[in-house]
């Protein structure tokens, strides 16, 4: 299966119970009225909330926020730091970080798939070779492990780029950007409704990538500490002011 904005859509009435249990704070006023919202409104009011995020991580027990719920909590908080405000395009990304973090699937264009796609270069390969629905989910793809790639490892890239010389984070933003914009041109994104979320991710490519390295930084990798990271850091920063 191809990755589609439906994180949020996996949320139980169990993860909105938490969202409304570490919000109000024992505060059984504020609690009736944050069941208020949701029912009326919907959960996205209270997701946007920014200090929802750091209450998540702070619950212990048998309450922990299900995987699908700190996932889309902590890449809406995140994407929001960076300039990133629409729920849709934040919810493709959690949705792809959640498929990804299974097993193999960052390396095949859909759940299984036979084929391994380890290197960019191999997709960009195949996306000239194939036509039709396989060359959709090649450009698809080509977008989507470009930025798990980007977003989640950037250490790794720096790393690898000292070791050996390979593909720098510009190149990995070039094929990422070209992947998504592709992908939204084919006639079969009007079909799945995903035009504008792909021509979205394309346009907001950099960002997404500094905004999943701020969440990777922080939580995926926080003892990682080097001078490489400070200074992309740095330069991150500087890219987001200009």
């Amino acid at each position: 299966m191809m990755i589609i904005a439906n994180l949020q859509e996996r949320l139980s009435p169990r993860d909105v119970e938490l969202v409304v249990q570490v919000l109000s704070r024992g505060d059984q006023s504020r609690r009736r009225e944050l069941e208020r919202v949701a029912e009326e409104q919907g959960i996205d009011e209270l997701l946007d909330d920014p200090t929802l995020l750091d209450l998540l991580r702070d619950v212990s027990g048998i309450d922990v926020p299900s995987p699908a719920l700190f996932i889309c909590v902590a890449v809406r908080n995140t994407l929001r730091l960076v300039g990133i405000e629409d729920r849709r395009l934040s919810n493709y990304v959690g949705a792809l970080l959640s498929a990804f973090g299974a097993r193999e699937r960052a390396y095949q264009i859909a759940g299984h798939d036979d084929q391994v796609y380890r290197y960019v270069a191999d997709i960009v390969a195949d996306i000239e070779a194939e036509s039709g629905r396989r060359r959709f989910l090649l450009q698809a793809h080509l977008g989507n492990f470009s930025l798990w790639l980007t977003g989640v490892f950037p250490d790794h890239i720096t790393a690898r780029v000292h070791r050996r010389g390979a593909p720098n984070m510009r190149y990995f933003e070039e094929m990422g950007t070209m992947g998504f914009k592709l992908a939204s041109e084919h006639r079969l994104a009007r079909d799945f409704d995903m035009v504008d979320i792909y021509s979205q991710a394309a346009e907001s490519f950099a960002r997404l990538r500094v905004g999943l390295n701020k969440l990777s930084d922080e939580l995926f990798f926080p003892d990682k500490s080097n001078p490489d990271r400070l200074m992309r850091q740095v330069v991150d920063e500087s890219r987001l002011l200009s």
